[in-house]
């Protein structure tokens, strides 16, 4: 079979670590990315024990937990800092949650590619393409033509918007501001998140004595005064919270403030549309209520890989892939739409009745939901070894759970139920193995 050369649209993490595994397996790649350099920007995130375990086909999940932070306890509070339900990530199931720096991950895959597989500054501006290729025209008005294209190009893609221009992102009904501080003392190694009639406020430990916060608050996705809120807004908004959030918000500065509405994508018909595919936030962009969204861009990475490596041609490999992923992301955003909606509850009759019942669940309540994102396990790809690795990286992590797997187990940011999942190693040689 031809090895057609890939192009992927998009240098964000979907972008990356599919670059990444599609080397694995031989292709060769060129990722197009429309920012001019790469800044450090963004903040924190959270990896699930699928992220990790993704990781871990391609040999990177020990590598990777050295640049972040590993979490074990992960605590759901009320406004005045009472305990809703806490969880202690088990033994069995993983080191703990891997938090993150947005930056550093991405500085992380940017070390496994070669200098010439990214290209800055190619801003996408329209595509086309015939029964042979696809043109992708940039905003310098050259054009680059390649007989396949992935379109990881995020929540507001130009491939999307240019291919299927009925499907655009959806507003959730809230904002979210984030950030990152100096972890006040002992915070550095708490992660909660406090619910409460202003809206919910995340604290999370990033390591190296910081921490990265996030806070939401109900209101249309249009609201500039919402959008100008500078640090003293905030104080003031989460004024009747308990000393954590206050301390957390006296350390914030407005120059490291980032804002933005909580947006999703509805199911699409199709992920595979001739030879262009959509991966990540640009097929299935979800709420952040379960900590879902690069994780499950970095699972697409994997499975593609896989679904190229063993299918014959391309056309049938995207349609194997949209087949596995499309159940799978469209179960995810829904759920976590759903959590956010109630996790945003402001009525206090509302927010009193809620609280209570979260008090009175067992401990097994939600593992149902969080197996079934959890327990996933990925074929190792081949070792092939790309710029950036060393002795560690040259064979794949294992997915037995012993030494040198790298699941861990997320109580994802934003994440209202706390997970508990139970890890589960291939099942008969399958690629992949989703739990139901």
């Amino acid at each position: 079979m031809e090895r057609q050369h890939i192009t992927i649209i998009g240098g964000g993490i979907a972008g990356l670590t599919t670059a990444i595994a599609l080397k694995r397996i031989g292709r060769s790649v060129t990722v197009f990315e429309a920012a001019p350099t790469i800044r450090p920007i963004g903040s924190g995130i959270s990896l699930a024990p699928n992220a990790l375990s993704a990781f871990g086909a391609l040999g990177l999940s020990e590598a990777l937990q050295e640049r972040g932070h590993m979490l074990r306890t992960f605590h759901i509070l009320d406004h005045r800092g009472r305990t809703l339900t806490r969880t202690s990530v088990p033994e069995e199931v993983g080191p703990g949650i891997l938090c993150i720096h947005r930056a550093d991950l991405h500085a992380f895959l940017m070390e496994q590619l070669e200098p010439g597989d990214v290209r800055l500054g190619r801003r996408t501006v329209d595509i086309h393409q015939d029964a042979h290729r696809v043109i992708v025209t940039f905003a310098d008005g050259t054009q680059h033509r390649t007989p396949l294209l992935i379109a990881a190009d995020g929540v507001r893609s130009v491939v999307r918007g240019r291919l299927i221009p009925g499907v655009s992102p959806r507003h959730a009904g809230y904002v979210a501001w984030r950030g990152e501080v100096e972890a006040p003392v002992g915070m550095a190694g708490t992660a909660s998140e406090t619910w409460g009639p202003k809206g919910r406020f995340g604290i999370v430990p990033l390591g190296r004595g910081r921490v990265y916060w996030f806070a939401t608050t109900n209101a249309a996705d249009d609201d500039h005064r919402l959008a100008q809120y500078r640090v003293t807004d905030l104080q003031r908004h989460f004024a009747g919270y308990h000393p954590a959030v206050r301390d957390v918000l006296a350390r914030a500065t407005d120059g490291t403030l980032i804002h933005g509405p909580i947006q999703d994508l509805p199911a699409m018909a199709h992920f595979a549309h001739g030879r262009v595919l959509f991966i990540g936030d640009a097929a299935h962009a979800t709420t952040p209520n379960m900590g879902q969204g690069a994780c499950q861009a970095i699972e697409d990475a994997v499975v593609l890989a896989h679904a190229l490596r063993t299918t014959p041609d391309a056309a049938a490999a995207f349609r194997a892939f949209e087949q596995e992923r499309m159940p799978r992301t469209e179960w995810v955003v829904r759920n976590s739409r759903s959590i956010g909606e109630v996790g945003q509850w402001a009525h206090p009759l509302a927010i009193a009745l809620r609280n209570r019942l979260i008090r009175q669940l067992p401990p097994s309540f939600g593992q149902r939901r969080y197996v079934r994102i959890n327990d996933v396990r990925f074929e190792p790809l081949p070792a092939t070894l790309t710029r950036g690795t060393d002795a560690r990286h040259t064979s794949p992590d294992r997915a037995d759970g012993k030494p040198g797997n790298d699941v861990a187990h997320a109580a994802p940011s934003g994440s209202p139920v706390p997970p508990h999942a139970r890890a589960a190693g291939p099942e008969h040689g399958d690629i992949h193995h989703y739990a139901s």
